[in-house]
C-alpha cells in the first residue's frame, strides 16, 4: 500500500483539528458546499467540504473523509489505490459548519469586518471542551455557516469560502463500489510503545 495512505490519519487531523470543537452526535447542519482553507503551525491545507444534516464529506488532494453521524462512523477514503478504513466517530474531530459552539459560555460581539470581501459581524466566542477553557474568534456573514474561525492565540484558523447552500446528492456520503477496506498495520514501534505502557 502506498505510503501516502500511512500518512492519512496525520493529515485528516490537521484538517479537522483546525476546525475547531466537536458537537454533539445528534446535532444536524445545514446542508451546503464550501471550499475549506485551514491554517494550523503555518502549514497551509486546500480542500472542498459537503455537509447534508448529519453527513460531512472533506476532500482533500490525498483523500477523502466521510462523516456519518446516523452510523457513527468515519470513512477514509483514498481514490488512487480504491481503499477505504473504517473508524469509530470522535466527536472532537468534527467539522465545525455552524454558528453555536459547543460548550459556549460566553459571545461578545467584536463588530463588523470584511472576510474575503463578504461583510461579516466578528465574535469572540468562549468555550469548554474537555474540561478546559478555549477562546476563538468567529466572523458570521450572511450564510448560516462561519465564514472563518481563528484561535484566539492564533495558532489555527480555517475559512470557508465560495459557499453553496442546497441539497446534497445522498451519493456524495456513500462508500464508492469497488472500494476495498484496508486495515492500518501496527508499526513496530508502535508495539514497543505499547510494551512499554503495559
Amino acid at each position: 500500500m502506498n505510503r501516502n495512505f500511512m500518512r492519512l490519519p496525520v493529515v485528516l487531523l490537521f484538517v479537522w483539528s483546525a476546525a475547531g470543537a466537536g458537537v454533539a452526535a445528534a446535532q444536524t447542519w445545514s446542508d451546503f458546499s464550501a471550499d475549506v482553507l485551514s491554517d494550523a503551525g503555518g502549514q497551509t491545507m486546500q480542500g472542498r467540504i459537503f455537509v447534508a444534516k448529519d453527513k460531512t464529506r472533506m476532500e482533500t488532494p490525498q483523500s477523502i473523509m466521510i462523516t456519518r453521524l446516523d452510523r457513527n462512523v468515519v470513512w477514509i477514503l483514498m481514490p488512487a489505490q480504491n481503499a477505504y478504513m473504517e473508524q469509530p466517530l470522535d466527536p472532537t474531530t468534527l467539522p465545525k459548519v455552524s454558528k453555536e459552539m459547543p460548550g459556549e459560555t460566553e459571545r461578545v460581539l467584536v463588530g463588523p469586518e470584511t472576510v474575503n470581501g463578504e461583510p461579516a459581524q466578528k465574535y469572540k466566542i468562549s468555550y469548554t471542551q474537555a474540561g478546559r477553557q478555549d477562546a476563538v474568534y468567529q466572523w458570521m456573514g450572511r450564510f448560516e455557516v462561519p465564514l472563518k474561525i481563528e484561535a484566539v492565540d492564533g495558532s489555527w484558523s480555517m475559512e470557508y469560502r465560495n459557499i453553496q447552500e442546497g441539497p446534497q446528492d445522498d451519493s456524495l456520503f456513500e462508500i464508492p463500489a469497488g472500494y476495498q477496506t484496508f486495515a492500518m498495520p501496527v508499526m513496530p514501534g508502535n508495539l514497543q510503545a505499547m510494551s512499554r505502557e503495559e
